[in-house]
């Protein structure tokens, strides 16, 4: 996502990319053309400003020297540096991130302007409701984009993103949204995880509308508490308060049935409220909710009218993402009729309660759940739609939340027949030893449980797939939890290839589905 798309990013002078930051010290020359911003040594090339971040494993101010090497003439830093040979300017600001959100900004000469931007924040959910609030704004005609977990849209053209980063740095959002406007689209939907907002990386930018779906546990080793976790969401909702000077009315959608809702509208004082729910006197509600088998029908009651749904997936969950996705519908002035085609043209997000079909008679499903309160919602799923025994396979990311370890297994436990506790992105943690939290929390709430009858331990999530789908039966589910749509699997500092759909379709044609008679 690097380099300029299009014209507009000809060269400019270093003091046109610092208008409207504060508290900077230039040393050096402020009127050298600049022709590039990176934040990468590895992408900088001739006449380029330099951003030094610094990050969890690497400091970028250790690599302005190569960054000069391969024609950076700035560099964007937090201390003094003495400059190498190139560098004719530096630009001291207290936090580079900070600083680095209004320079993209800059650079690409502000596209949120020219667009309608919508974020999407919370725990779970944000994934299916911003693809389904796209499938509503192009029900109604409108031109939009996507920027999300598992892919990214620019209008009619879809292709996946190939990153574990949700919400990239500003400079990618930037660029992105510029790309959106060049495309020709009205919209521009994001999803806005924690991480993106207290790293800053959607600073710089005006919100219309921000869409608040739940929190609960999740992030700590970051955040440290739940308290600082809730500040960085609610920083989405504080993103509208840029907006009034665009002359747009600004909306707060929440969540009525999560009890935070309220300090997500405090955050953004000059904006329309819209809460939304299932069976509640919301403005945007679900009513006579029927889940099926295959899929689940339901009123959606908007202030302009009322409109069947038919939802192509499963769980109540989805019911309040849809209505999420509705919410936002309204507030773009869509109608109920329009809202609800658009919902009925949703389909699974990849990896994301994905179905894996090779003819077995048993149920594979793959789903990035991730969190406790996302086990409680799947697990819960598909024990009430499973005829016969419920198994479940997930890990826990290494180097990330520990305290979430026995809460995942304890709802293992409370739902499943069996569950397999295999490797996630372990990173530089000992894999036996996340398995072994995990396994705690599975056993301190069923204590009769057994390793090697009720749950097994197996490091290898190849391995544990296999051994899975050994176990199931007719009538069984085997759901396959906590990768999802994610395109590899981190073991020490090394991101191995990795699909789980594919690997799982792969070993079901081992066992003799799927092949040609």
């Amino acid at each position: 996502m690097s380099g300029p798309p299009d014209a507009l990013m000809s060269p400019r002078p270093l003091s046109a990319l610092l208008a409207g930051l504060e508290d900077t010290r230039i040393i050096g020359d402020a009127a050298c053309a600049i022709t590039d911003v990176v934040f990468d040594s590895r992408l900088a090339t001739p006449g380029c400003l330099f951003v030094a971040l610094r990050g969890g494993y690497a400091d970028g101010h250790r690599f302005i020297g190569e960054a000069a090497k391969r024609g950076a003439v700035a560099a964007l830093v937090e201390e003094v540096i003495t400059p190498p040979d190139g560098i004719g300017a530096q630009v001291v600001v207290p936090d580079t991130r900070a600083a680095l959100a209004v320079v993209a900004a800059n650079w690409y000469q502000h596209p949120a302007n020219d667009l309608t931007v919508i974020g999407v924040t919370g725990t779970n959910g944000k994934t299916t409701t911003t693809a389904m609030i796209t499938h509503v704004l192009d029900a109604a005609g409108l031109r939009s984009a996507f920027l999300g977990t598992v892919e990214m849209k620019l209008g009619p053209n879809r292709w996946p993103n190939p990153n574990h980063q949700t919400t990239p740095e500003s400079l990618h959002v930037q660029h992105f949204l510029r790309q959106a406007v060049t495309a020709g689209c009205t919209h521009a939907v994001l999803e806005a995880t924690s991480h993106g907002l207290a790293m800053h990386r959607l600073d710089a930018l005006p919100v219309d509308v921000a869409v608040f779906t739940n929190i609960s546990h999740e992030h700590l080793e970051y955040h440290k508490t739940f308290e600082a976790y809730l500040a960085a969401k609610r920083v989405l909702f504080a993103r509208l308060n840029a907006a009034p000077e665009r002359g747009r009315q600004r909306w707060a959608v929440v969540n009525a049935h999560d009890p935070h809702a309220d300090a997500f509208l405090t955050a953004a004082p000059g904006a329309v409220p819209l809460r939304y729910g299932i069976e509640t006197d919301t403005p945007i509600a679900a009513t006579t909710v029927m889940e099926l088998p295959e899929h689940v029908v339901f009123t959606l009651q908007t202030p302009t009218g009322t409109a069947a749904v038919h939802l192509n997936t499963l769980g109540m969950y989805n019911v309040l993402n849809a209505l999420a996705a509705a919410a936002v519908g309204h507030a773009q002035g869509i109608d109920a009729e329009t809202i609800a085609a658009g919902l009925g043209a949703f389909t699974d997000v990849a990896g994301h309660l994905e179905r894996i079909e090779m003819g077995q008679p048993f149920t594979v499903i793959v789903d990035f759940a991730h969190t406790p309160a996302a086990f409680e919602a799947l697990f819960g799923l598909l024990r009430r739609t499973t005829q016969g025994r419920l198994a479940v396979l997930f890990g826990s990311a290494g180097e990330r939340d520990v305290e979430k370890r026995p809460m995942q297994g304890a709802i293992a436990a409370r739902y499943a027949d069996l569950a397999l506790f295999t490797n996630e992105d372990p990173r530089f943690e000992d894999p036996e030893a996340i398995l072994e939290a995990i396994a705690a929390g599975a056993t301190a709430e069923r204590p009769e449980w057994r390793e090697g009858e009720q749950y097994r331990r197996i490091a290898d999530r190849a391995e544990a797939i296999r051994a899975a789908l050994d176990w199931a039966a007719p009538g069984d589910t085997v759901a396959l939890v906590g990768k999802g749509h994610e395109n590899s699997i981190i073991i020490g500092a090394e991101a191995l290839p990795w699909d789980e759909a594919a690997i799982a379709r792969a070993a079901l044609r081992e066992r003799g589905y799927g092949r040609e008679p």
